[in-house]
């Protein structure tokens, strides 16, 4: 999972070390998520997946251990650096059924009718064209395939990204959110997602919805250590206030984080949806 799509994938390579640095904690905490994007895509032995948006191998490498060595998996992502991460960690579960491949989901070039189903976790968003993401995956799959799409909920539900931009407006005013733009709350509304769904030839069967966290901190300070360090849009805005300002920030989420301790550790998250969608037609 990331925060948001940058729109060169040279910022991935500047962060690299920094995400590298907080992947086993995102992909413990998130396992859940994965998992049952593999149940509602019916994943069996044999079977053939395509994984958009794969990061660091989540859910791809969870898939290939489903499909076992019959099946096969490939993972794309717009970034060589994630990708070998996620390469390194199939080596080491000694998974030869998996492949993943630098490429832009908007222009991705497989054989038409080559997979049995498709999964995208928090990705699809963050696409400038997801319309063409959605027709290259409705081109790929196999009559009645299977997508399995994960979207996050409403600013209200998603705390991780709502409670750092809500500190924030004491200082600063806001850019207004562009409800077309790629941004973490673009497919908020499953219904947005329904219309793009069907124009791409799918039908979108289910759709559920649970809350996952996607990060872990000792206390307050490690949540603002957490945000600054993976640079995001509200960190940016952040290194434009004053020091005071800055002070002031860092202060009152460490605070407000403390909303959401549970079990020893503050625990931000949200609500995601997870949409399945079924293609139709030849």
């Amino acid at each position: 999972m990331t925060s948001q799509r940058p729109p060169q994938p040279t910022w991935w390579a500047e962060r690299f070390a920094i995400i590298r640095r907080y992947d086993e904690m995102e992909s413990r905490l998130t396992a859940s998520v994965s998992e049952r994007m593999l149940d509602l895509a019916c994943l069996r032995p044999g079977m053939r997946v395509l994984d958009v948006a794969s990061g660091m191998g989540e859910p791809s490498l969870r898939a290939a251990q489903r499909v076992g060595p019959p099946g096969f998996v490939l993972g794309t992502d717009l970034s060589d650096g994630m990708l070998e991460a996620a390469r390194e960690k199939a080596q080491a579960q000694a998974l030869s059924n998996i492949e993943f491949r630098v490429a832009d989901a908007e222009s991705l070039e497989v054989p038409e009718q080559s997979f049995d189903a498709a999964t995208v976790r928090w990705g699809l968003m963050y696409m400038p064209r997801p319309d063409r993401a959605l027709e290259r995956l409705w081109q790929a799959l196999r009559p009645s395939g299977l997508m399995v799409c994960a979207c996050w909920a409403g600013p209200e539900q998603v705390e991780y990204a709502t409670l750092p931009r809500k500190a924030v407006v004491r200082f600063r005013p806001l850019p207004p959110v562009e409800p077309d733009a790629p941004s973490v709350f673009r497919f908020s509304d499953p219904e947005q997602l329904r219309t793009l769904l069907t124009r791409s030839g799918f039908t979108m069967e289910h759709v559920e919805s649970m809350h996952v966290p996607v990060m872990e901190a000792a206390d307050g300070a490690g949540v603002v250590r957490w945000i600054y360090e993976l640079g995001g849009p509200v960190a940016k805005l952040v290194k434009e206030l004053s020091p005071e300002e800055q002070r002031a920030w860092e202060e009152e989420v460490a605070r407000e984080s403390e909303r959401y301790r549970t079990g020893g550790k503050v625990l931000l998250g949200g609500v995601t949806w997870l949409v399945v969608a079924r293609k139709v037609g030849v």
